[in-house]
């Protein structure tokens, strides 16, 4: 006895392999973020930080690009549809290379071990704070000058 037609399972049709949808994804991710952290990089050199002295070029990268994500994000997934691709060529590439969360690990440490503690905790507090406070304005303001709603369906106002 054989099943009614309604009850089979239905083949599904061949899926490409997962590296030839993955590959594009990476490969702008790798290019998105080797640009990023050239871009930091020049920021490092056009702003270095004093010997010794509080890292403000790593605290205004990472809240600059932060700030940058909180726009982007608005745009690409409220405002206008984009390639798939745009998303983690920028997103998770550029900005992801060009914000530095290993080095304000590094930071931290190195104002800890210089007898700084109390400077490297604030850092260590000031930074993520700052780069959400940065995210969700950014988000926010992004949203009140194009006119749309925000996350909860609400216009901006």
């Amino acid at each position: 006895m054989t099943a009614p037609e309604s009850l089979r399972v239905q083949a599904s049709p061949p899926r490409p392999p997962s590296w030839r949808v993955q590959a594009p994804v990476v490969t702008v991710v790798a290019v998105g973020g080797g640009a990023g952290a050239a871009a930091r990089y020049a920021a490092s050199l056009w702003w270095p930080a004093a010997a010794g002295g509080f890292p403000w070029t790593t605290l205004w990268i990472n809240v600059a690009g932060c700030a940058v994500i909180g726009v982007f994000m608005v745009i690409i997934t409220e405002i206008r549809a984009v390639h798939p691709l745009v998303r983690p060529l920028i997103g998770t590439g550029f900005l992801g290379g060009f914000t530095t969360f290993s080095t304000y690990a590094v930071d931290i440490q190195k104002m800890i071990d210089r007898g700084h503690a109390g400077t490297g905790l604030a850092y260590l507090a000031a930074t993520p704070l700052a780069a959400l406070t940065a995210v969700w304005l950014a988000a926010r303001a992004t949203r009140r000058v194009l006119g749309t709603t925000d996350t909860k369906g609400k216009k901006s106002s």
